[in-house]
Order: structure tokens, then sequence, then C-alpha cells
């Protein structure tokens, strides 16, 4: 979102927020000097305040020392509030850099952002959402500064920051700086992520059921040393650029894509370019094998390339058959084809192997096999792996779980989502209809990794992804209203604007589908409008827990 729209976001936030639980309002300039006076004033264990600030509703905040490879030195902020950087020991050899901003419309609501990648960046974007929501909103920066996993080499300690310990300590601290400077505890505990942050979400849900009352968990990077070891794969897969197994970029984003439509898009009932349920296309690319009429080498492929796109969209298993991780999904080829596909190592599996694997800078990525994908597993540091299917601890003290992934997402299949969902549901005894009581998934369709794509992709989970604080629109307050009213989401309204562009207005609007349900068009009706669509009861598949 750009800085010209805040007033527009500022004033849709004001007016549906008008009343919240809690609300401490300030007077400007009292509320100026509470945070002023608030530095001195904490005493954190194990904690280096740096400075307490104030930041004006509408300002453009200066970060002249934020990690170049972590964002532009500034961030635009909606609501007054006090900016409050420290650092925090959490170990002899180890610390996080963590930020509290604390608005003057206090909700009463606390909330702790996550993080991206292997990335060492506090989330400012979201820090700024939900401040103008009224949350008191915490960040840290994972251990260790920029996206680079380099951080992690011989150092099992900051390994241990990024695997759970940073946004533990975040929330803990977070709370009692809240705390401190409301001079009240926070009636409910928020955490919103995706990605990482997904994963982040779910490993406070499986070891530190504690720390919230409600988490909204974005396709999240569960089974983490297998999905790292699948996105490494893929180079096996492609090979290099002129290879004859490669493929070249545009016949993904063209060629292949729009074979895939053909053959999986109407799949739901209605071609529009979108895959409501990804899970239900078993696509086959030999239909664009070339040989017969089809000679055109730019809208066909050859034996070796039809192959290699099969062994895409194929699970990624060990020699014995046991899976190490579900398929790329179809649909997702315009992020796939730059991430995955381009006939190069994936940043992220090199620097996890290198520096928090094996602790060998020269480890090559050209040659991961097996092995490595054993020996990743097994090595498991931190226990980052995060696929505990056990949640009772989180259903038994009332807390509330809002997991999504997007049908389009490109970087981690969105097949793993319901694999976790059916461990959990296994692993528990539990059926969806009793899951639903505290845990319940959604898969938003033509949506790419948290957030963008082709779809009604805006949900409410991100600055950029903003249509309405309407629990039924936005999953961020679609988690407050079932935690705080016991209103559970059965559907999550995504927006899809003219163009992929705010202010060019609404294009239309889709209810996408509380898991195991799938949306289908039903024949009838306007295609733009939400009721012309219905969740039908069907699994279109089953996924090995394991």
């Amino acid at each position: 979102m750009m800085l010209q729209n805040w007033a527009q976001f500022a004033l849709t936030v004001g007016v549906a927020l008008a009343k919240p639980p809690i609300s401490k309002q300030y007077a400007t300039g009292n509320f100026e000097a509470k945070c002023a006076s608030i530095a001195s004033k904490l005493d954190v264990e194990n904690a280096t305040v740096y400075f307490s600030q104030f930041v004006a509703a509408g300002q453009n905040l200066s970060i002249p020392d934020r990690n170049v490879t972590c964002g532009p030195p500034y961030q635009a902020v909606s609501a007054d509030l006090c900016r409050i950087a420290l650092y925090v020991a959490t170990s002899k050899s180890s610390g996080i850099n963590m930020e509290a901003w604390l608005p003057s419309n206090f909700s009463g609501r606390f909330l702790s952002t996550g993080n991206g990648g292997l990335a060492g960046c506090i989330g400012y974007d979201d820090m700024a959402y939900t401040t103008s929501l009224g949350f008191a909103s915490v960040g840290a920066n994972n251990g260790h500064n920029g996206t680079s996993g380099g951080a992690f080499y011989n150092q099992p300690e900051v390994v241990a920051d990024f695997a759970y310990r940073s946004i533990h300590t975040n929330v803990l601290v977070g709370k009692e700086i809240t705390k401190k400077f409301y001079g009240s505890p926070h009636t409910k505990s928020y955490y919103l992520g995706c990605s990482t942050g997904g994963r982040q979400g779910f490993k406070s849900a499986q070891d530190f059921p504690e720390d919230f009352d409600g988490i909204v968990a974005g396709a999240p990077a569960l089974a983490f040393n297998n999905l790292t070891s699948w996105s490494g794969h893929f180079y096996n897969v492609t090979g290099p650029p002129g290879s004859e197994t490669f493929v070249p970029t545009a016949m993904w984003l063209t060629t292949i894509h729009e074979d895939i439509m053909k053959q999986c898009d109407l799949i739901d009932g209605y071609a529009d370019g979108i895959i409501e349920d990804a899970s239900t296309c078993k696509y086959n690319a030999s239909s664009l094998l070339c040989g017969g009429s089809n000679t055109d080498s730019s809208s066909c492929l050859t034996a070796t390339q039809v192959e290699t796109v099969q062994k895409v969209f194929s699970p990624l298993t060990l020699s014995d058959g046991s899976l190490v991780y579900p398929r790329m999904q179809p649909g997702s080829e315009g992020v796939a084809a730059f991430a995955v596909y381009g006939g190069a190592p994936f940043i992220y599996n090199v620097d996890f192997f290198r520096y928090a694997i094996y602790n060998d800078p020269n480890w090559n990525p050209l040659t991961i096999n097996e092995t490595d994908y054993i020996n990743a597993a097994i090595k498991n540091p931190s226990n980052i792996d995060t696929f505990k299917g056990d949640l009772s601890a989180v259903q038994a003290r009332g807390a509330k779980i809002l997991h999504y992934h997007g049908q389009m997402d490109g970087i981690i299949t969105s097949e793993n989502s319901p694999r976790y969902y059916e461990h959990v549901s296994k692993t528990m005894g539990k059926t969806p209809a009793e899951l639903d009581d505290f845990y319940r998934f959604f898969r938003i369709s033509g949506t790419g990794h948290c957030q963008g794509g082709d779809g009604a992709s805006v949900i409410g989970q991100a600055l950029q992804s903003f249509q309405s604080t309407d629990p039924a629109e936005n999953v961020l307050m679609a988690v407050v209203d079932w935690v705080e009213n016991g209103n559970a989401p059965e559907t999550i309204v995504g927006t899809h604007w003219v163009n992929g562009t705010q202010s060019a207005g609404v294009d239309y609007k889709r209810a996408h589908c509380k898991y195991p349900k799938r949306n289908v068009y039903k024949g009838k009706g306007d295609p733009k409008a939400v009721e012309s669509w219905e969740c039908v009861e069907e699994r279109s598949t089953k996924t090995d827990p394991c």
C-alpha cells in the first residue's frame, strides 16, 4: 500500500474499530511524554533498551539501520504509537533485536508478528498494519540480521533463536513491556505470520500453547527440514539452462500454464483461470509432446522435457518409496518458474544446508541427493521441523488457530498444509467436525505465496492485502471474533481488485472454503457473485500424514 492510501486506510480502520473492548486513549501530548520516559523505566531481564520514540500517525518513519536485504529504510505508519527498541540476550552467545510498537488507540489486544524465509528482518509492515487496528505489536529479527543464513555457521544458539526462541522471547518480553506502558496487562494475545512466519505460529502452538489466544498461520513452512530438501531438489529435476532437461521460463508461464488450465480449470465448474482446489488437478504434460502437427519448439516439449514437468508435479520420495515432501501443485507456475524452476539452486536451501545442517560453507547444492535429505531430517536442529500432530494443549486452553494456504503458492506447495491437517486429525483422533472447535484450515484459491495471485487473494493477511476489517473478509479479525465472541469462521471471503490494483476497485469477491470442503460453481448465476459458488462436502484427496 502506497503512502498516499494511508488516509483512506486509517479512516476505514477508525470506523470499524470505533468501539474496541478496552481503549487506552491518550491526548497526543500525554502519550508522547509517556513514550519519551518509558525507556528509562523498563527493567527487562537480559535486555538493553536502545530507545523509545514517539511516531505520529501519517509519518514515514525513517529506519536507517535496517539491513539493506530486508527492505527500504523507512515505514509508513497510520497510528500514533510509541516505538521501543531493545536487545535481549537469549544465551551466552546469541540474542535478538526486537521492537514493541504501542498505539495510542490500544484495544487491549497484544500481537506478535513473524518472519519470512531464513530472514532476520523485523516485520515492520505487519507491525504498521496491526497497530493501525489497535494491537500492541512486537517483532524481532529472528536472532540475526539480514536474509542470509550465514549467521548460523557454527552457531547452534543462533539456529535455536531462528527455530523457536526469537518468537517466544519476543512474546514474553513484549507482554511485559505492554503491561508496563499501559499500566495493565493485555486482554488477549494474537499471532500473525506467513511462510516461515506460519511455521513460527505453529511452533508456538505446538511448544508454547500459552503464548497466544489466537493464531493466524499462512502458508506455513511445516516439516521444515524436508521442505528445504524439496526446495533444493528442483535443480536435479530441471538441470541448468541449456540442458536437455531444462524447460525455459517462458514455456512455464504460457504453454504449460495454459495447458494446465485447459485440463483442470473446469474441475470446479467454471473456467476463469483459477483452480479452486489444486489437489484435484492431476496434470499430464504428454499433450505438449512435440510430434505430428505439433512441431513448433516454442510451444511443444521434447520427451525429456515432458518428463521434467511430470517430475516437478510428483512427490519427492526416497528410494524406498517413503515421502520426503508432497508434489508442487499445478497452477503455481507464475512464481515457481522463477523461484525453483529457473535452473539454479534455491538460495534458502543452500544456506540452510551449508550453515545449519553441515556447518560447511563448501557444501555443493548441485549435488544434493537422498543422503542429504536423510541427514537434514535426522539432524533437525532445535527441532525446527515443526510437525507435531498433538495440539491438545491449544484446545484445552481455548485458543484458536486459523490456518490458510494459497492454491497458487510456488514457494511452499499448498499440498503440505492438508497433509499437516490430516496429521493432526490422525494424531488427536479427531474428525474435521471435532477439530473445528479450535483449528480451521482454509484453501485460498488464486493466491500465491502468502498474498497476490490471479484470484480473490485479498483476505486481510497483510498491509498490502487489506480490503476490510469485517471478520468475514479479514483473517486477523476473523480469529479475533472467534476468540472473543465465539463466532468461528465457516468461510473466508477474499477480494480480487481490478487489474490487481486496489485503487481500481473491486472486481469480485469469493468465499474460500474450510477444509475439507472445496469450492464449486453452482452452474448458474453471475460467477463473480459469492452466492454463485458453494462449499461441498467432498475430500478431493487423501494424503499420507507421515
